[in-house]
């Protein structure tokens, strides 16, 4: 019998080939992709036999995540900048005592410390950020205490006192932790004169405080030795020395063109 060279036709083969894929079901979808997930995540074989690298799951709420040295709560950090706020309001005595008309408060003081912690450029074995730091927080007790001066005849002794419990019951409200001992031991290194840091921001204190007399001697036509004699020969470093003498040569100037 002879054999046909003609293969007979396939057509469920054709048919095969050319259908459409089975639908799958979103639920059943959805299975796959958490399988998938899994897989990823505990590095089982993916889809291929391959392994999946693992990857260490998001954490549920990164906004909720609190840096170890933030104060204790939001509540706490905002009762003790609105206990700051009165260095903003509190008057420096000295230039009351002395009729100047708006004068500046603690915290211009404080702000124009800073300011010179920052542009006093690099020195050899000082700490600029600790001296800026030094500088915003060196008068913070003020806040409660207000501004003690000479005039008011509290012995030195007494005025540290008043203010390291004043300083205390700042960091209360701050809620205690990491940032409240900082701030704490910057305001003990100057109260003590402690480091070369503390050296200089007291330079700085007396430095923006002679700077601040010749401002308001030129603005209201007064005459503020205090404020100069007081301040001189106790300069500690060499800027906290040229500074003042730059500052008192612009006071001579202007009393020379004044004459």
């Amino acid at each position: 019998m002879a054999v046909s060279s003609r293969l007979p036709s396939q057509p469920a083969a054709r048919g095969l080939l050319h259908s459409t894929p089975p639908r799958i079901h979103p639920v059943e979808r959805a299975q796959r992709r958490v399988a998938l997930g899994v897989r990823a995540v505990s590095g089982s074989p993916g889809p291929g036999g391959s392994p999946v690298p693992r990857r260490s799951p998001p954490p549920a709420d990164a906004a909720a995540v609190t840096p170890t040295s933030a104060p204790s709560s939001a509540a706490s950090a905002i009762d003790f900048l609105t206990l700051c706020h009165r260095l903003k309001t509190t008057k420096r005595k000295g230039w009351i005592n002395h009729s100047i008309k708006g004068p500046e408060s603690i915290a211009d003081h404080m702000y124009r410390m800073a300011l010179m912690a920052l542009i006093a450029g690099d020195l050899p074995a000082v700490d600029r950020e600790r001296c800026i730091k030094i500088a915003i927080v060196h008068d913070i007790a003020e806040a409660i205490v207000g501004d003690i001066t000479p005039s008011d005849g509290i012995p030195k002794a007494e005025k540290s006192r008043r203010e390291q419990a004043a300083l205390d019951e700042m960091c209360e409200v701050l809620g205690g932790g990491p940032i409240a001992d900082e701030i704490k031991e910057l305001w003990e290194e100057y109260e003590n004169n402690s480091s070369i840091e503390a050296n200089l921001v007291k330079d700085f204190d007396k430095v923006e405080m002679i700077l601040q007399a010749l401002e308001y001697e030129k603005e209201h036509g007064k005459v503020l030795d205090e404020f100069f004699l007081s301040t001189a020969g106790k300069f500690q470093t060499e800027i906290g020395k040229s500074w003042a003498a730059e500052v008192n040569a612009r006071r001579k100037e202007g009393c020379g063109k004044q004459k």
